[in-house]
């Protein structure tokens, strides 16, 4: 199928990721695309008004439309002027030419919305889901009661959904802009009729080929456009999209490419942190499968985090996304090293006394309490044995100066 001109694909190369030896590249993703699309919808001058009908614009109770309020070729508009009745702040276009106008404008719209190439096709729930900016394509799209649809992108991002027959918005149904978009460029070509459920709070454009209805107290943040039907109120608050891009402004979404490098080696029964990385618009979100034992993953900032509990070698899928395809993927070896073994104290060998009864080990300090201060360190020998024997000699030698001297007198006196 040929490229409608509204809709171009530019295609980026695939940045490389690096070898480490704790992570061992085995694969990366193919080619990521950007999808550019020319800006939102233009929608001349229907762009004023927050209603506009065909055939009968009806309301029940206090419904407030900020913006103008229109009706072509019918002529019936009801439900709007003093309380407790609608107020319009803006301008009423009954069967004018102005309505006339914004009616053929809206058409146009409608048909271009209706053209556009689908970056993604056979959507039918909503509820959960978190769109990049792109073309989405249904049959019968819906968001169920109490659901919520979020649209994460920039200034200049664009969604366009393209439902083939029905709208249905659930009751108390929620639908949030994120990262600076606005409800100015979010479109919901109908190709028969749109529903917003009770309490819902809707944003965007509807371009209905036939019908709207709003029901009792949802508010819209856009504009409910009829192109040949009825728009029906009851006690809602409809305020027209402002201060939007002009028509033409480019909106670029971008594939993911990860651009982590390697984390350090874990070890079994430490923490181990490490942060996967990736570029892309939105901003990406991360899953991983094959995590070691003990570690998680962040699946919105992309931190691995916990305490690993086996050692080995674990190969790991990562993949982030974000709406544009294609997905960037990789495998990854994460090492685990076993906890390092913890040294046990080298105890000292005791001295053995030898004199002491059976060869029994003492040990004696300077100082201790076992004796008084000032006693000798024991040598590993016993001090009386030298002792002895030098008090031995000295008494010997004592008695031989005086057996010598008593030898001498002896010879004086014969």
């Amino acid at each position: 199928m040929a490229t409608s001109p509204f809709l171009r694909t530019v295609m980026t190369g695939c940045a490389g990721l690096g070898l480490a030896a704790s992570l061992v590249l085995l694969s990366t993703s193919g080619a990521s695309a950007a999808t550019v699309i020319d800006g939102p919808v233009n929608l001349g001058t229907a762009a004023t008004y927050g209603v506009l009908g065909a055939s009968t614009v009806t309301n029940t109770g206090p419904t407030v439309v900020n913006g103008d309020l229109g009706l072509s070729p019918g002529t019936s508009i009801t439900g709007f002027g003093e309380a407790p009745d609608g107020v319009v702040n803006g301008r009423v276009h009954q069967t004018d030419a102005a309505a006339a106008q914004a009616q053929r404008d809206t058409t146009t719209a409608y048909g271009v919305a209706a053209s556009l190439t689908p970056t993604r096709t056979g959507l039918t729930e909503l509820n959960g889901l978190s769109l990049s900016p792109g073309v989405y394509s249904g049959g019968a799209l819906s968001l169920a009661n109490t659901g919520a649809l979020t649209l994460a992108g920039s200034a200049d991002s664009v969604w366009v959904f393209q439902a083939a027959s029905t709208l249905t918005i659930g009751s108390g149904t929620r639908i949030t802009i994120t990262g600076g978009a606005s409800s100015c460029n979010v479109f919901w070509q109908v190709g028969s009729s749109a529903t917003i459920g009770t309490g819902a709070q809707f944003r965007g454009t509807v371009l209905a080929q036939d019908s709207v209805t709003a029901t009792t107290s949802a508010t819209v943040v856009g504009r409910l456009l009829a192109r040949t039907g009825a728009v029906t109120l009851d006690t809602n608050t409809i305020t027209a999209s402002s201060d939007c891009p002009t028509p033409g402004t480019p909106s670029e979404t971008t594939a993911p490419t990860i651009t982590s490098g390697a984390p350090t080696t874990a070890t079994a029964g430490q923490p181990y942190s490490y942060t996967v990385t990736a570029s892309g618009t939105p901003k990406p979100t991360y899953t991983a499968t094959g995590l070691p034992a003990g570690l998680t993953l962040n699946g919105a900032t992309g931190a691995i985090t916990g305490t690993p509990t086996t050692p080995g070698s674990s190969t790991v899928t990562i993949t982030a996304s974000n709406g544009t395809a294609p997905n960037a993927t990789t495998t990854v070896t994460i090492t685990v090293r076993p906890a390092a073994a913890t040294a046990s104290p080298t105890p000292t060998a005791p001295t053995t006394n030898p004199t002491a009864p059976n060869g029994s080990p003492t040990t004696v300090a300077v100082g201790s309490a076992d004796r008084p201060t000032g006693e000798l360190a024991f040598t590993g020998s016993d001090p009386t044995v030298p002792l002895g024997i030098a008090g031995g000699l000295l008494a010997a030698g004592i008695a031989l100066t005086v057996i010598a001297r008593r030898r001498r007198l002896a010879g004086r006196t014969r």
